[in-house]
Parts: structure tokens; sequence; C-alpha cells
């Protein structure tokens, strides 16, 4: 008889050992953005009636840790108030179905954590790409149904280094032969970085290192898109008829964060993008940035920076395209809380050079308002219908925010932008937007509501 119980106590036993390590993680948010919109993302036609409305996110997230694994799951709920109707109880049309999966996968340690190295794991399945300061990669939080990519990561890390190698590949559905992909996912046109059109493939590798004082990292970002081409009588290009090739972009550069002379906050980044456009146009792009901080007091933080980014200078865009695209990253943080660029609207073919003053004053642990100023210029100068010269002033915006912790897990945040335009900025060449206001201006106030558990 012993023979028979002493296996089965030890195998409840191991079992045992191993539940106790394992842990549930429950989280959730509920998050609320009522805003006020007269010129949001572009100056708005004289007369226009300003918009208002509530949009609301609602998440509810579920990890588990075990022994050498983790999963974890995002179930997000994105719309706005009133697009439903108030006595069904489900969503008749496609483009109001806000209901999703925002993220789910499962992360697996590939060696005994801790013994060899610090972290070697494989990470697979819908996930976010939250990299440095997310100007490149990142997971577009300010967005109500933020960002994400169904991808497979590879990570090591190890004493001061990290390595993050990234692949991804596309499709419309499953099938029974070809790969074609037509880069538009059913349901919604747009895709994750505002270029109409998803990648069909993506492969990156990312290298950080952790110094005393600095933090460096470099990139390498490669994105695939299919290539297509137009059949001989459609002579408006409406239909694309897309191929098994693809056209290639090539994204690659570095980032240096750090302190100097104790005190002395600073930033550094340069990237350079080459290949092939998604219309096929052959890529000359770069990114050049750097700012700087410093506190002003115990209370008080000042900054400044300059973001410079090319464009195509007029020369014909069939031949090379020199306006850089910031990738998958979350331009509201960096080109104005207005969202004038490097968003949804666009503003031609052109670069951008980005001038701007931070402040932020913290009242107390809880209480925090910040104000930047910012200059936007054109790299060089374009022409009016009449062919005479503009000014290269785009115009200046002002963003103040206000935040507040009431506890650990409500936040409230409100915000006011304005933005003094040019007639540049609406001219054909940017905005091109006949009988634009002048001035714009923009206000939200956002609750956010995020409770955590954990059972071990």
């Amino acid at each position: 008889m012993n023979k028979i119980w002493y296996p089965l106590m030890m195998l409840f036993f191991i079992c045992s050992m191993q539940v106790a390590h394992a842990q549930l993680s429950i989280s959730g948010q509920l998050r609320t953005r009522s805003e006020f919109r007269d010129g949001q993302g572009a100056p708005s036609v004289k007369d226009t009636v300003p918009a208002f409305f509530t949009s609301q996110r609602t998440r509810l997230n579920v990890g588990y840790t075990g022994y050498r694994f983790k999963l974890f799951t995002a179930i997000q709920d994105v719309r706005v108030w009133g697009q439903d109707g108030s006595s069904i109880n489900r969503i008749t049309t496609a483009p109001n179905n806000g209901l999703m999966l925002h993220e789910a996968w499962g992360e697996l340690s590939l060696v005994d954590t801790g013994r060899v190295v610090k972290d070697f794991t494989l990470k697979v399945g819908r996930q976010e790409l939250v990299y440095d300061d997310v100007r490149l990669l990142g997971n577009l939080d300010w967005l109500q149904q933020g960002r994400r990519h169904d991808a497979a990561l590879l990570k090591f890390s190890h004493n001061s280094w990290t390595a993050h190698l990234g692949a991804a590949y596309n499709q419309n559905a499953e099938r029974k032969s070809n790969t074609i992909y037509n880069g538009v996912p059913t349901g919604y046109p747009a895709s994750t970085n505002g270029m109409a059109s998803m990648y069909k493939a993506m492969q990156f590798l990312y290298l950080a290192k952790k110094m005393q004082h600095t933090t460096g990292s470099f990139l390498v970002f490669k994105d695939d898109f299919s290539k297509f081409h137009f059949a001989p009588t459609d002579v408006n290009q409406i239909t694309p008829i897309y191929e098994q090739r693809v056209w290639s972009r090539y994204t690659l550069g570095g980032n240096l964060v750090g302190t100097a002379f104790q005190k002395l906050g600073f930033a550094v980044s340069a990237y350079y993008q080459g290949g092939k456009y998604r219309e096929g146009t052959s890529l000359n792009e770069y990114l050049l940035s750097a700012s700087f901080s410093h506190p002003a007091g115990k209370k008080f933080n000042v900054g400044a920076g300059v973001d410079m980014t090319s464009g195509n200078n007029g020369s014909d865009a069939s031949k090379k395209y020199q306006r850089f695209d910031p990738l998958y990253g979350t331009p509201h943080k960096f080109w104005g809380y207005m969202d004038y660029f490097y968003v949804a609207d666009g503003f031609g073919a052109n670069g951008l050079s980005n001038y701007y003053l931070r402040t932020k004053y913290k009242a107390n642990s809880n209480i925090t308002l910040s104000l930047d100023a910012h200059q936007f210029v054109l790299p060089s100068a374009v022409f009016a219908a009449d062919g005479s010269k503009l000014t290269k002033n785009l115009g200046t915006e002002l963003d103040l925010l206000f935040n507040c912790m009431v506890t650990k897990i409500i936040t409230i945040e409100s915000g006011y932008a304005a933005m003094f335009s040019t007639a540049t900025l609406t001219s054909p060449k940017v905005k091109n937007i006949p009988q634009a206001d002048t001035f714009s201006s923009w206000a939200y106030v956002m609750i956010n509501i995020k409770p955590e558990f954990t059972f071990k």
C-alpha cells in the first residue's frame, strides 16, 4: 500500500510547490474623456460649430504567472457616449463595435531564469511594443483604443544589457494557397501608422545598454508592404491589385538619455529611413532630436528641445520620398497636444522643425501643473497658389495640463491647448484648408480609475 501512496504524495507535494509560486492578477480601467474641439488636428473652416463629446475606454486585464511562464489578456471596449441605442444589447454596425481583444500573449522562459542569465524569454501573441521614449514604438495610450501588434518577441537581458528581436507576419484570413495581403484589416481601413495600409511583415532588433548616468539604445526596424499594380483599364487607379512580393522600408538609429552635471537631464535621438515606401517610391529620410531639463527649485522643472524631421523640399515625390514617418509611436507626446502633425490629419509631404519649451510645477505629491510652448516651422519654404513664397512659420501652440492623483487608483486630468496658425499652415501644400480660422482651441477632462488585485 505504501508503494502506491508514496509516489502520489510526492506528486501532490510537487504540484503544491508549483501552485504556491503561481500568481493571479486582475486589474481594470475605466477612463472617460470629455473633449471640446474647435480646430483639433487641423484648423476649422470659419463659422464651423465646435464639437463636444465623451469617449470611454473600459478594460479588464487578467494575468497569470507560473513557473517559467506568464499569460496575459486585456479585453477592452471603446465607444462614444450615445452611439448605441439605449434599449439594445447588441451592436449591429461594424464601425460602432468597440469591443475587442487588445492584448493576449504568453511568455515562456527559455532558461531557468536567474541561474544563467537574468532573462531569456519568448513572448508570442497580441502585445504592445513599448521602447525608449515611445517616439517610434509605443502603445499610443492617449488614443482610447491604443496600439498593439500581433507578433513574436525574443527577449534577452543580463546585467546592463538588453536585446529584443521581434517579428510579425500578417494575413487577412486563413488560406489554402498564396500569401497575398491587401493591408486593409477587416472592419477598419486605417493602419497603425496612419499610412492607410498595414504592414504585411515586420522585423526589428533592439539593443540597450545601461551605464552609470546614461542609457543608450539602438534600433533597426524593417516593415514590408505588399506590392500592387493597377489594371490597364483602371485609368483612375482606384482598385489596386496586390502581389506576393513586398516593398521594404528600413529605419535605424539610436537614442541616448541620461544626466550630466548631476541635475541636467538630456536626451538625444537620431534616425534614418531608407528602402521603399508603401507605394514603391524610394526613401531618404531622417529625424534628429535633442532636449534637456533642469530643476529650478524643489517643485519647478524647466526644459527645452528641438525635433527636426526631413521633408520633400519641393522635389518630385514619385522619385524619392523624404518625409520621415515616426513609425508606430506616440506623436501626441512630442508634436503638441493639438495633434496637428504625424497623427490622423496630414500636412503634406513636408518635414517639420519643432522648437519647444516645457515647464512643470509639482504643487504637492498629488497635484502637477505643466505648460508647454511649441513653435512649428517648415524646414523649407512652400508657395501659394499664385506662386508667391510663404513664410516657413506654421504657428505657435500652447499646452496647459493639470493632473490630480486623488488616490492610487483614481486620477483626474484636464488640459487646454491653443494654436495660433499662419496662412502657411492652411495653404494647399500643407493642410489645404481654404477660409480657415487662425485660432484653434481644444480642452478635455479625463477621469481614470484603475483598480488592481493580486492573488497568490
